[in-house]
């Protein structure tokens, strides 16, 4: 017996001493990090803004290959402080791909001490949705906090060694791509304020052209960012649509409620934002020098889309075209007068027939008629069957492309979708766009 009791005790000594042999060096290696914190990256996607990735700085030199979809899990609180119960939701994002970058994000050639995490997004993702749509009470987009915790699932190797327990969930700051671009401005005239979010061209050789854009019901308020990333606004900045233009000024102006707020009722063909928009429009314009002012172009969409059409009727000389999508000015409030003054105008009129808000047998397409009807011989109408996602990316169960609601035909404005046959030759509505000149200017 006592042969046994040493003999088990000698094995459990040596097992003992076999194990801390084994660990001693996995104890030796844990290392500690500095500080660790993340940053977001959204992106202004066809419905909007969506926050793609995060840029997560885990403290310490890592190796190239060190990181997979599975070293982290990524877990989003969503809240929205204008609402009475703020919290919208939460759950654990899905993460798509994972590498070791610099600082800025940028996969790097050999170590980094940087992480970044690129996350699912899509048209029904409200997970990774940056912004909120309160309809019950603002009736406006705004962005949301979005507190990210990213919690570390697998160990890293590195050559000073292991890497661990890492739980992330100090916030660092945001990027915006596209939208910071912009700068921020406001104007106030006659006691009216309206704030504004404008992009400027590189400098080159010569004058630039204007695109003015005005929002939907939905941006309205006094953050201007919220105009050019609720929709996807942000683009006529993108290189593609720039390039159009060879650089072009870009001026989103926001009016704190609705640009259909008329002197006597809600869009009753008139807008009491009406002067000092185009206060502001002259004030920008002169202030930028650079501005070609034969080459002003407005356009929106809905609600903007309404406005864009009361600047066409009332200030028809100004601009050298107009393009309202899925617009809100009833036919019946357009006079004969102003069809017969609007006519001369180069316009290109965008709508869907889905369109469950604005519909188009009341707005663009009598609109449209009689335009044509008048010898208007530079106007254009896109009339979409209903707005689907045009990117390949997002699809339908039966694997059709993405519908959307019918109301959202500016994604394809967007996207430079729109298209006519001008002199026997397909035409998408930004060269179109690009080549119009004001013959009213000197």
């Amino acid at each position: 017996m006592l042969k046994k009791m040493k003999k088990k005790a000698m094995l459990a000594t040596i097992a003992a001493a076999m194990t801390l042999s084994l660990n001693t060096n996995v104890f030796a290696k844990q290392i500690n990090t500095q500080p660790t914190s993340y940053q977001t990256v959204t992106q202004i996607e066809d419905w909007g803004a969506a926050t793609t990735k995060v840029i997560v700085n885990v403290g310490k030199p890592i190796p190239k290959n060190s990181v997979t979809t599975d070293t982290f899990k990524v877990h989003v609180a969503r809240s929205d402080q204008r609402l009475k119960k703020p919290f919208l939701g939460e759950g654990d994002r899905t993460i798509t791909k994972a590498y070791v970058a610099d600082k800025d994000g940028n996969p790097v050639v050999q170590t980094g001490k940087y992480v970044v995490l690129e996350m699912k997004i899509g048209p029904t993702d409200s997970l990774g949705s940056p912004l909120n749509y309160d309809w019950a009470t603002t009736g406006f987009n705004d962005w949301v906090d979005m507190n990210y915790t990213i919690t570390q699932q697998r160990d890293i190797e590195t050559s000073a060694g292991t890497i661990s327990g890492l739980v992330v969930d100090q916030f660092a700051g945001e990027t915006r791509e596209l939208v910071d671009d912009f700068s921020t401005g406001k104007g106030t005239y006659d006691n009216v304020s309206l704030s504004y979010a404008d992009f400027s061209p590189k400098t080159d050789n010569h004058k630039n052209p204007l695109i003015i854009w005005l929002h939907g019901a939905g941006e309205g308020g006094t953050d201007p960012t919220i105009p050019i990333s609720a929709n996807k606004a942000a683009n006529f900045a993108s290189k593609d649509i720039q390039s159009k233009f060879d650089g072009a000024y870009v001026l989103a102006p926001q009016t704190p409620t609705f640009w259909m707020d008329g002197l006597k009722g809600f869009g009753d063909g008139t807008s009491k934002y009406e002067n000092a928009l185009m206060s502001l429009i002259k004030e920008y314009v002169a202030n930028h020098k650079d501005v070609d002012t034969s080459r002003i172009y407005i356009g929106g969409d809905s609600n903007g889309g309404y406005m864009t059409m009361l600047m066409a009727r009332d200030y028809t000389n100004y601009f050298a075209a107009a393009f309202p999508t899925c617009e809100a000015l009833k036919d019946t409030l357009i006079t004969d007068t102003q069809i017969q003054k609007m006519k001369d105008l180069p316009m290109w009129l965008i709508a869907a027939k889905t369109d469950p808000v604005v519909k188009t047998t009341d707005y663009i397409e009598p609109t449209y008629q009689r335009l044509v009807d008048a010898g208007a011989k530079n106007v254009h109408e896109s009339l979409f069957d209903k707005v689907v996602d045009t990117s390949g990316l997002y699809k339908n169960a039966d694997g059709t492309p993405y519908e959307y609601n019918g109301h959202w035909s500016w994604i394809y404005v967007y996207n430079n979708v729109p298209t006519d046959t001008i002199n026997g030759k397909t035409t998408h509505i930004m060269e179109w766009l690009a080549a119009q000149t004001n013959p009213n200017t000197k």
